[in-house]
């Protein structure tokens, strides 16, 4: 194995962290903003790109591992956790909105998988963190996540966030499953990926779930999320009350709003 061999709990319901359990020299990566709370012993180090050595030893190959990071819209740098002590040590990840952690051993899933950009969450110290390039240029488009999605390939163990319920499908040869773009979460290496123009002019106009939808063709496993970010955040905006708008007196939320905008 090449990977860190770590273990792991997952607290709460709606609102889940994540605790990696780490023996002596053993260390989890994590993009920046995830942590949570360590014990005694416990380095930190910001590192460039993932620490692995899929780009290669030495500096050249750590730009090389970083500058991939940043075609995703990602940091160059991300946090690695060590533990330097003589005993089992903990550290923990939390989610950024309501959702679930899924934890997923690449062993078992064929060495890779390919997510949306923003659903990783931590690693073991050994999985690469790469770009994923979608190969029709319609996919990459018209996604919903853009041209680019990460994929993340090793043996080990890797923790990705997603909103709401999480459903994992997993798709027989030749099986299809039509999913909206931002409710895709992650998929194996080997599941097929293309972009489906909504049939019927009205339905695409009229309907209110986008002009596009992702086709996934089996054999393969599916990550599906019931609660995308992007929608939970343009319900949030859309009830947040805005300026020149119409008073209401009774609001509570109103006079928060207006208090920390400077009003």
């Amino acid at each position: 194995m090449n990977t860190h061999d770590i273990d792991y709990k997952i607290y709460g319901d709606d609102m889940q962290f994540v605790e990696v359990e780490l023996d002596p020299h053993e260390t989890v990566v994590a993009e920046a903003g995830g942590f949570m709370m360590m014990e005694d012993d416990i380095q930190m180090e910001t590192i460039f790109g993932d620490g692995s050595s899929s780009g290669g030893s030495g500096l050249m190959g750590k730009l090389f591992s970083a500058g991939k990071r940043m075609l995703t819209g990602e940091s160059l740098f991300m946090t690695a956790f060590t533990n330097q002590g003589l005993g089992k040590k903990r550290v923990s990840f939390a989610a950024p909105y309501p959702g679930k952690i899924i934890p997923m051993d690449l062993s078992e899933l064929g060495g890779k998988i390919i997510c949306q950009k923003d659903a990783f969450l931590a690693a073991a110290k050994g999985v690469s963190i790469g770009i994923e390039f979608q190969r029709k240029i319609g996919a990459g488009f018209f996604g919903g996540e853009g041209f680019i999605m990460q994929k993340l390939e090793g043996d080990g163990l890797t923790f990705v966030h997603a909103g709401g319920t999480i459903l994992k499908k997993d798709l027989l040869p030749g099986q299809t499953l039509r999913v909206d773009t931002g409710c895709l979460v992650a998929m194996t290496s080997s599941v097929h990926y293309d972009i489906e123009f909504v049939k019927g002019i009205k339905t695409a106009l009229f309907g209110g779930e986008g002009l596009f939808f992702a086709t996934l063709r089996g054999p393969g496993s599916v990550w599906i999320q019931s609660l995308p970010f992007s929608r939970l955040a343009s319900r949030v905006f859309a009830a947040a009350p805005q300026r020149g708008g119409a008073k209401d007196e009774g609001s509570i939320a109103r006079g928060l709003f207006e208090m920390f905008d400077g009003d």
